[in-house]
């Protein structure tokens, strides 16, 4: 039976439906506005994994016939998630993941799929309403709802889930999600906006949830099925306490050393010292296993707990900071002699290598999406080796979190990339994380930054990224300045802030909590932008201003004008004449419609013969001038001169001497390079020459 509930949000309509599709799933809703249609399901398992994490997934699926296309490509059928499917479906998942009980370990799978789009409201707003959707009326357990808005600023008004038309014309585009109770996940991309206008839009952002917040309680009232009875393993209280008492001392020995490999390694010590400890009487090999795996829980809880006691009472980190104070920062630049710039950044235990290989339009990254071919100018790649954190791994391809580190890096940087008008270069960051205790999408932010000043490519400003973090107590509040990876793993929140002096360009924010107030957001992001320009100093003591010049090993690229009616000739029948240009120059060339062309070489004496073909072909004859043009053709009554590449003058046979001849021919032949005079051009074009106005008598 179908039943459907209706919430507005922004002026539009939004539709949740369940009970007509996909019923053997636990919960399946299809939501709706307007013709863009997502269906979402949800399916959890009802034996449980024996794991130490919560097993979900959650998978984006774009179909090409959502927007009446056919896929690209030789098999002409989607295949592996593309990069914004994975980046969607980890916007899907963040603010509901917090949401199911802790100790939640059966496997659990959340599907979106597209089925009509018209990109006028967007799919990621849809999808995580239908993934909260299908959960809270299924009987998995569920501590929601929860929703999400995009909220954009056109005209200094906010406005909530904007078309990609109204995009263009706003100054961000931040992703608001959370529960009635407050915000569970932030991720955005802004023009230089104040932390003020950060704070507001997340304010609005939450206001309008609430329309599909309770959209959802009302279908859950309706149709929701009772929920499975689930209580989370606990270790037996005696044994616990004896742990406890045994290792507590051993762990806050281990959280009093700085650096990060010694005080995993006491870490392990205390481990193996107590598992010695309590199983050595235990034959039974079950029995011992159990107690193995007690004997972890107990002692991540202590490590949990005492980092976070050392925090709110003792006001001191694991790495004996305080709650403001920036790690140790070392910043080098052309590391590289062959890339086209480069930067490392060094902040504590985290380091990163950042590259810069500037290219042609040729090199520009082509996207089969569902709106249609995208262009794009600027890529940013990171990479994250399992060496970085000391570890073995696997090696090749990109891991989700890999693809939505360098995506927040990316849209971080992307603020102040120079118009193509001014810079016409396709611009390749890659980030290498070589270590990593701590935000190194911060620290791709910074040494992709220090790359492109190396490269010489000329910035609208320096920008720089921190992250945040958050111990909550009760009343008890610490926010982090530039936090570790331990307290990212204990803390409450991971928030980060990427931008300018002059304002923010990138946040992305996880609450892990069931909420946070709007008073200690603005707390944060205060003390996330002295920690940003704090670290915008360090780096401008090493650079402060783009190379003038770029890498000799980069393409030169020079950029002309010419008429839009002249790109035709320039490009000849079937290409043949700009094919003619590159062989016998060896240059990259780029034709636009509005006769603007790119010609790009390493060797700059290249580009300029590349250039002076392209003006003769353009040029146009003027009355007066002298030219040295070819004979092409001899007829009876004089001969057709070509002055300019397919441009042809009649050189009368009375303009050929001052004296009289019979025959062209005697003084003329056939390929023949002769300087002729224009005389005149009629209202036709015709061109009249004279050869002998340029003889004496």
């Amino acid at each position: 039976m179908k039943t459907e509930v209706v919430a507005v949000v922004g002026g539009k309509e939004i539709k949740i439906e369940t009970g007509r599709l996909a019923k053997q799933t636990d919960g399946s809703v299809l939501v709706t506005c307007g013709s863009n249609i997502v269906l979402v399901t949800a399916v959890s398992s009802r034996e449980e994994k024996d794991v130490d994490f919560f097993p979900l997934t959650v998978e984006y699926q774009e179909k090409f016939y959502a927007t009446g296309r056919i896929p690209g490509g030789y098999f002409k059928r989607e295949g592996k998630p593309t990069t914004n499917a994975v980046l969607t479906a980890r916007l899907i998942d963040r603010p509901i993941r917090p949401l199911f009980p802790e100790g939640y370990r059966h496997d659990t799978q959340i599907v979106a799929t597209t089925l009509s789009c018209d990109n006028t409201f967007p799919l990621e707003v849809l999808a995580s309403i239908g993934a909260s959707a299908a959960v809270h009326i299924s009987d998995i357990p569920f501590n929601g709802p929860a929703s999400s808005v995009v909220v954009a600023r056109i005209n200094g008004q906010f406005v909530a889930n904007p078309s990609k038309a109204q995009l263009e014309t706003s100054d961000m585009e931040i992703v608001v999600a959370g529960t009635k109770n407050g915000i569970l996940m932030v991720e955005g991309v802004t023009q230089f906006i104040t932390e003020a206008d950060c704070l507001a839009a997340m304010k609005f952002g939450h206001e309008s949830l609430k329309p599909t917040l309770e959209a959802q309680e009302k279908l859950r009232s309706q149709i929701g099925k009772e929920k499975r009875s689930f209580t989370a393993y606990t270790v037996e209280s005696d044994f616990k306490s004896k742990v406890e008492s045994f290792a507590k001392s051993k762990i806050e020995a281990a959280q009093s050393i700085k650096d990060k490999g010694k005080r995993y390694e006491a870490y392990d010590a205390a481990k193996t010292e107590t598992v010695e400890k309590f199983t050595a009487d235990i034959s039974d090999k079950d029995e011992k296993a159990k107690a193995k795996k007690d004997i972890g829980i107990v002692i991540e809880d202590l490590k949990y707990r005492g980092a976070r006691d050392m925090i709110l009472k003792k006001k001191v980190r694991i790495d004996g900071r305080d709650t403001k104070t920036i790690r140790d920062i070392a910043c080098e630049v052309a590391l590289l002699p062959r890339a086209h710039g480069s930067g490392l950044f060094t902040r504590g235990e985290t380091q990163v290598l950042g590259t810069v290989t500037l290219g042609t339009e040729d090199d520009e990254q082509m996207i089969d999406a569902l709106e249609g071919t995208v262009k794009r100018k600027f890529l940013l790649h990171y990479n994250f080796p399992p060496f970085s954190v000391g570890e073995t791994g696997r090696m090749g391809g990109q891991s989700r979190r890999e693809l939505g580190h360098g995506n927040l890096a990316e849209r971080a940087i992307q603020a102040i990339i120079p118009d193509k008008d001014k810079f016409p270069y396709t611009i390749r960051i890659v980030s290498e994380v070589l270590e990593s205790n701590g935000s190194s999408s911060m620290g791709t932010v910074c040494s992709g930054m220090l790359a492109l000043l190396d490269a010489g490519v000329p910035v609208k400003g320096n920008v720089a990224g921190i992250a945040m973090g958050l111990i909550k107590e009760g009343n008890d509040v610490a926010v982090l300045s530039d936090i570790l990876g331990d307290e990212d793993h204990l803390g409450d929140m991971d928030f980060k802030v990427a931008g300018t002096r002059d304002g923010v360009t990138a946040l992305q924010m996880d609450i892990k909590i069931d909420s946070v107030s709007f008073a200690v957001m603005e707390t944060a992001l205060t003390q996330a932008r002295e920690g940003r320009h704090h670290i915008l100093n360090e780096m401008e003591k090493v650079m402060t201003k783009s190379r003038t010049q770029i890498s000799e090993y980069a393409p030169r690229i020079e950029t002309i004008k010419i008429k839009p009616e002249k790109v035709r000739e320039v490009i000849g029948s079937g290409g043949k004449v700009i094919r003619g240009i590159i062989e016998e120059t060896g240059v990259k060339i780029d034709i636009e419609d509005d006769g603007t062309i790119h010609i790009a070489s390493v060797d700059p004496l290249k580009t300029k013969a590349a250039i002076a073909l392209i003006q003769a072909i353009c040029e146009e004859p003027e009355v007066g001038k002298v030219y040295n043009g070819k004979v092409v053709k001899i007829v009876e009554f004089g001969a057709f001169v070509e002055v300019l590449p397919n441009v042809q003058g009649l050189l009368h046979i009375s303009e050929v001497a001052h004296e009289r001849i019979r025959n062209v021919t005697d003084v003329l032949s056939e390929g023949e390079k002769v300087d002729v005079k224009i005389l005149d051009i009629d209202r036709s074009g015709r061109i009249k020459l004279s050869r002998k106005a340029l003889q004496q008598q």
